[in-house]
């Protein structure tokens, strides 16, 4: 099965799991789950950073499988802080050569970072996946975990 494949799968059966789930902590743990048990080992560290609805302009570690996470990050800090200024996703081949890059966890050298909004397109998170290897993510990846990241909208 290709990547590609195993994403659409992945999809439909998170989309099957969250279908009836209004709670938005809920939805990310068990996607974050689902994930990081489908591409472990490639997947190191898989969660979810939420905005903090006291501090609009801050992320703070939501639902994640892996090693402990950073507790907060700043809008524009970091790859996870650059993805929720900028709102589009984010692929990092070397977090190393990254400007202002957070080491939540120096085995980590390469990461993917996906906004996920709200149905009235607000921000409401951002999935944050990164590997040991460098370069491991790709196209493949942005596609599949954004499609991922539409099934989790809440309301």
């Amino acid at each position: 099965m290709t990547r590609a494949e195993q994403y659409r799968e992945l999809k439909a059966e998170i989309e099957s799991v969250v279908a009836a789930e209004t709670y938005a902590p809920a939805r990310y743990a068990s996607a974050a789950c689902l994930l990081a048990e489908a591409f472990r080992p490639r997947f190191f560290w898989t969660g979810f950073y939420v905005v903090d609805p006291r501090k609009a302009d801050e992320l703070v570690v939501g639902p994640y499988q892996g090693t402990l996470g950073c507790l907060r990050i700043p809008f524009g800090k970091g790859v996870c802080g650059a993805c929720a200024a900028q709102g589009k996703t984010i692929i990092v081949p070397d977090v190393h050569s990254f400007p202002g890059h957070i080491a939540c966890d120096s085995r980590s050298n390469s990461e993917i970072v996906v906004p996920v909004f709200d149905t009235d397109g607000t921000l409401a998170a951002v999935l944050d996946v990164d590997s040991t290897e460098f370069d491991a993510f790709d196209e493949v990846d942005r596609d599949g975990l954004e499609a991922i990241c539409k099934v989790l909208l809440t309301a």
